[in-house]
């Protein structure tokens, strides 16, 4: 697989965004090589929450106006996720991205999803995470000053209650390395949403809601202050 960030400059990109820490940092890292013509979330069938990490609009769109490039969002299920997708990276790329950008770490070197759909459609895949070691990616994101709290856990894998709305640092970060959690969270055991760092021009004030559950994963609700 191909990596488009690997000296490349100039260069306008479309990056599909969650909001967390991962597609932050991959960002980051793009916008140091080129321009974002905008971030783009997908959003569930009934297009009230993200899908990957369950935000609701309004933090979308102050992440998007905090960091500045314009906010794109589709609504859809399993079934047509592909479609809804590529009509979102086609419109991108009528408005100049010959980039995808994601936050991905762990991608598969041959028969890449991302990969089939960006050469489908005439663009370059960019994955500025790809095979950094997840610790390494935690501490880089951390060092930069970008600010995120713990939103949805994985109750099976050793998160708990009293995790929701904890800030990633450092002291964070060695606890649940010794709880035997994956610090990144790439097993799924945690999604985060970030709320400040070094390309959001202020940081976005919000305050924890209510939390919810579904008997394994357990969502706790940010709202805009």
């Amino acid at each position: 697989m191909k990596n488009w960030i690997e000296g490349a400059t100039n260069k306008k990109f479309i990056a599909s965004y969650s909001g967390g820490k991962d597609s932050t940092l991959a960002l980051y890292k793009a916008m140091k090589k080129g321009t974002a013509v905008g971030i783009v979330v997908m959003m569930e069938e009934e297009g009230y929450r993200s899908r990957a990490h369950s935000l609701f609009k309004d933090i979308l769109k102050a992440q998007a106006k905090a960091i500045g490039v314009p906010l794109y969002t589709g609504s859809a299920n399993f079934k047509n996720y592909e479609k809804v997708f590529v009509e979102i990276l086609k419109n991108a790329k009528d408005k100049g991205a010959d980039v995808l950008v994601t936050g991905d770490i762990d991608l598969p070197e041959e028969d890449c999803w991302h990969e089939r759909v960006t050469d489908s459609i005439g663009l370059k895949l960019g994955v500025p995470l790809w095979k950094i070691d997840h610790k390494e990616v935690v501490k880089e994101f951390i060092s930069l000053g970008f600010k995120t709290k713990v939103i949805t856990i994985d109750t099976t894998q050793g998160m708990k209650e009293e995790d929701l709305g904890r800030i990633l640092t450092f002291d964070y970060m060695k606890e649940l390395e010794e709880r035997g959690i994956d610090s990144c969270g790439e097993n799924g055991e945690f999604h985060t949403v970030t709320i400040g760092g070094p390309i959001f021009k202020e940081d976005i004030k919000v305050e924890d809601g209510e939390i919810t559950s579904d008997g394994r994963y357990m969502y706790l609700k940010v709202e805009l202050k």
